[in-house]
């Protein structure tokens, strides 16, 4: 059987609590919804937690509170999926690209420095892999010319920063509860924050711009109230209670799968380790990275793809974490200056990882990397 880069972990718990919700005759946005809210918040000390559909639905949320005009720019590292870069493409303002650190692959603080201009108005640092982004250096950054830091935390669910939470710690953090993510809801995304004002804007917006949902309208004291008022004009972003069923037992468990995950990642450490041709991921001292992704680095791009068609053949598939965004056709057009990573996701390679990944199968894959001839 072909070993996958990602898998994500479902046992009869999640099956069960997906069960319950579908025999309840309620399936939208309703109180498991809210009880997720409640316990993502509490969980990573939060001052509060909007659920939603996507990671993609929450970061054009956070951008469309910086009422952004047509020649306002956001930095954005290169090195993400490219939802965070078309999040701000979908309210009209320009990405600007910094580039990215060799080590930990996160946005390079002295080149999101260099790239602050008088029409930059927001910076997105991503937490690549899982290794949260030099916060400390990027809300300074923001703080002193008076902008918005935002934190796309796709890979990062369970991270911590200096001993906080990811989730904790920046103005608007955007989480992804996608299939393959560390804590996944099949689908889903949230954003947490500092300012417990934009709770109720983030949930206005989430509705259509409504301004009590359905759920919200059923349980008044005094029966159900059919009447509602469209505040502004909205999305549909809202997070299902299927989704969230799921999610609230993966949330019970995500210290554990984490764990899992840092497990695995320190048995290839160990076993790949002193290979002279092999570059392995680093953690810095100060974070704990929730070690969604596992990337190595080959010598060069021809090795690298080598390197995945070894993999194919033995039965193990391999990611590639990502193709920068300034090299997709469809931001081309913008002059990007970023030499570290137009030149080393030439050389990246992601290896399986996930808490299901079991020891035999573990071990295939650092046989499988260790006897490849570069």
């Amino acid at each position: 059987m072909t070993i996958p880069v990602l898998k994500p972990s479902i046992t009869d718990e999640e099956i069960q609590a997906v069960t319950e919700v579908m025999r309840s005759g309620w399936l939208g946005l309703g109180p498991k919804t809210n009880e997720f809210e409640e316990k993502f918040a509490e969980q990573i000390k939060a001052k509060y937690c909007v659920a939603l559909n996507s990671c993609t639905a929450a970061l054009h949320l956070v951008m469309t509170t910086l009422n952004l005009q047509p020649d306002d720019e956001v930095i954005v590292t290169p090195m993400t999926f490219i939802s965070t870069v078309h999040s701000i493409s979908y309210c009209g303002a320009k990405p600007v690209f910094a580039d990215i650190l060799a080590d930990t692959l996160n946005i390079n603080p002295d080149d999101v420095d260099q790239k602050i201009s008088t029409k930059t108005r927001a910076i997105i640092g991503v937490d690549m892999a899982g290794h949260p982004c030099d916060l400390d250096e990027l809300m300074n950054l923001a703080a002193d010319h008076g902008l918005t830091f935002v934190e796309d935390a796709a890979h990062a669910c369970g991270a911590f920063y200096k001993g906080n939470p990811i989730g904790s710690i920046a103005p608007f953090t955007c989480f992804s509860f996608h299939a393959v993510k560390n804590l996944t809801c099949g689908e889903g995304g949230a954003i947490t924050g500092t300012n417990e004002w934009f709770e109720k804007w983030f949930k206005e917006m989430r509705w259509l711009g409504i301004s009590r949902d359905t759920w919200g309208r059923s349980e008044e004291k005094h029966g159900y109230q059919w009447k509602y008022w469209v505040e502004s004009m909205g999305f549909k972003y809202h997070m299902s209670d299927i989704a969230a069923a799921i999610g609230l037992v993966q949330l019970k468990r995500l210290s554990q799968l984490n764990q899992i995950r840092q497990n695995i990642a320190a048995e290839y450490n160990r076993a790949l380790t002193g290979i002279d041709w092999l570059t392995l991921p680093q953690e810095r001292a100060y974070v704990k990275s929730s070690w969604h992704l596992y990337q190595i680095k080959l010598p060069d791009e021809t090795s690298r793809d080598r390197m995945i068609n070894h993999l194919l053949e033995r039965g193990i598939t391999p990611g590639v974490h990502y193709l920068p965004a300034h090299l997709h056709p469809y931001y081309r057009q913008i002059k990007s200056i970023c030499p570290v990573a137009t030149e080393i996701w030439k050389r990246i390679i992601s290896l399986p990882i996930f808490p299901d990944l079991g020891h035999e199968d573990q071990e295939k894959v650092i046989d499988a990397v260790r006897n490849f001839k570069p």
